[in-house]
């Protein structure tokens, strides 16, 4: 049985390495991009399963480049890995077919957890982004 195939885009080296390092004991990474059109050109070459991306990226952004590969048909799963968790980053994400959404410091817990329900056709978003796409609780709850 083959391993999922994963493309991975961060602008950060470092975060993209640690990254790779984690997914390939569970996952095939067949590439990486630091930027967004980077990203959508190595999507439509390599044809991954799950694509891992940040929003914050140069060139295009990742809201930006996850629109575009929906353009283009890639029908690759999306899992946002980020610092943003404020709810209008987690809307936007999913609108634009976003299957999860991980926040970065919790990269080793979620991460995983979250491309498996992408493959699985759930969506997961990162516990700490829950509390900000409810309503806020009432003073005294």
């Amino acid at each position: 049985m083959s391993r999922p195939r994963i493309l991975v885009a961060d602008d950060h080296r470092a975060l993209l390495e640690r990254t790779t390092v984690l997914l390939g004991t569970s996952y095939d990474v067949v590439g990486t991009a630091s930027n967004g059109r980077e990203l959508v050109a190595e999507a439509i070459r390599l044809d991954p399963d799950v694509i891992v991306l940040d929003i914050t990226m140069p060139v295009m952004d990742g809201i930006d480049a996850a629109r575009e590969l929906r353009v283009r048909g890639i029908r690759a799963r999306l899992v946002f890995l980020t610092i943003h968790d404020e709810e209008e980053f987690v809307r936007a994400c999913l609108d634009q077919g976003g299957k999860g959404y991980v926040l970065k410091v919790h990269m080793k817990a979620h991460l995983i957890p979250a491309i498996e329900a992408a493959l699985m056709g759930c969506t997961f978003v990162s516990s700490a982004c829950i509390h900000r796409t409810g309503p806020e609780p009432s003073p005294g709850a």
